[in-house]
């Protein structure tokens, strides 16, 4: 699932226009990475959202800005996991 979720989002961030080339796990969503502002963190999380079938609160934008990639990619596998649609979904 965390292979599936980080594809999804560095194909997020290529439609975005951001070069993800040089982008690790260890590379930051915000100032000290990719420099993901907050419309574009925004963008990102409806399309996570959209795609996964969670909810991200208005207010986890600015902790969203802090995390690498592999952390959010985590968050976001940590969430569908404990969806509630997540019992009967295949694996």
């Amino acid at each position: 699932m965390h292979e599936h979720i980080r594809t999804f989002v560095l194909a997020a961030l290529t439609e975005m226009n951001y070069d993800v080339s040089e982008v690790t796990g260890d590379t930051d969503l915000g100032p000290a990475g990719l420099d993901l502002e907050s419309l574009a963190l925004a963008d990102l999380s409806v399309q996570v959202e959209d795609t996964f079938g969670i909810k991200f609160d208005l207010d986890e934008m600015e902790a969203t800005a802090l995390m690498t990639l592999d952390q959010f990619t985590a968050d976001v596998a940590r969430r569908v996991a404990a969806a509630p649609t997540a019992a009967g979904s295949p694996a």
